[in-house]
């Protein structure tokens, strides 16, 4: 990472967030607008406020490359308490059912969680931001509606259990506490998979503690905390961010030059994620996609 510019020049690129416990994403955006002294910032890929980690920001023209980046693989550590389930499958709900887990063995844990690995069907968290019929489902929950949100793919690569551990809840129910890694898709419900976990072993379960360890490429261990980055405004210019997230291709000026002027261009075969063009010079000139062999614009940079 580099420097950002002065603070009366707003920054251009991406800035990785450690985000704290009890804010929201919103929150973490609108406390950057003001470090940035600019409007123009956005998100790639919410976390739930108990959740805490790796949140990265698009600053000026890098909102461009957030809807895109949202595609991207993500990894989690966490605690999934068994032996209670909550309204929200996390610890800021209120819980609606209890069973005592002290009887559910390791083997078992170990079968439930690989059920839950691979291409799987995940019914999202009602309380989550999700729409269903143009109404956000944790507002259909609040105004006591019944309904149904239906089951949708989501890839799992990696689901273990590092830790096992008894406990007494503080209603006197014996749980299980298991410290949990996850890595998987874009729009995969960890407090879900925490949820179904618990289903499966018929105590019921929830998510207590969330840590995001990574987004794409984009690690914990470049991650600054908002005290930390308003102290000292550290971003991934745009071409950085680009290069980091999206396979490259590489243009000469002239290809370069009708690139930029809109024309779709012959492009080697790509997988169907977007590609980053670069120029010549190194200049980061636009995000493409592959379409019938053609280069289609998916954000310009040049």
């Amino acid at each position: 990472m580099s420097q950002g510019t002065t603070r009366a020049t707003p920054p251009d690129g991406l800035i990785v967030v450690d985000k704290p416990a009890g804010f929201t994403s919103h929150d973490v955006v609108a406390k950057m607008r003001g470090i940035a002294r600019t409007r123009r910032v956005g998100h790639a890929g919410t976390l739930d406020p108990m959740a805490t980690g790796v949140l990265v920001l698009g600053v000026e023209r890098a909102t461009k490359l957030l809807g895109h980046l949202a595609l991207t693989e993500k990894e989690y550590l966490g605690t999934v308490r068994l032996g209670q389930d909550t309204v929200t499958d996390d610890a800021e709900g209120e819980i609606t059912s209890s069973a005592d887990a002290s009887g559910v063995t390791r083997e078992a844990v170990d079968a439930g969680v690989a059920a839950l690995t691979g291409d799987i069907m995940q019914v999202p968290s009602k309380v989550s931001a999700i729409k269903i019929d143009g109404k956000r489902s944790y507002a259909r929950v609040r105004g006591g509606e019944e309904f149904e949100i239906p089951a949708r793919p989501v890839t799992v690569s990696s689901f273990q259990v590092y830790d096992l551990r008894e406990a007494v809840a503080e209603d006197g129910t014996p749980v299980v506490d298991l410290v949990v890694s996850v890595v998987c898709s874009s729009g995969t419900y960890i407090r879900a998979l925490a949820r179904d976990l618990g289903a499966a072993l018929g105590v019921g379960g929830h998510l207590t503690a969330l840590r995001r360890t990574r987004v794409g490429p984009y690690k914990l261990d470049t991650a600054r905390t908002l005290d930390q980055l308003q102290e000292e405004l550290t971003v991934m210019p745009v071409a950085e961010a680009a290069a980091a997230a999206f396979p490259r291709w590489d243009v000469d000026e002239r290809r370069a030059r009708l690139l930029l002027n809109g024309v779709r261009l012959d492009m080697p075969a790509q997988p169907s994620a977007p590609v980053a063009a670069f120029g010549p010079d190194g200049r980061f000139l636009a995000l493409v996609e592959e379409k019938n062999g053609k280069a289609k614009s998916l954000a310009v940079f040049g």
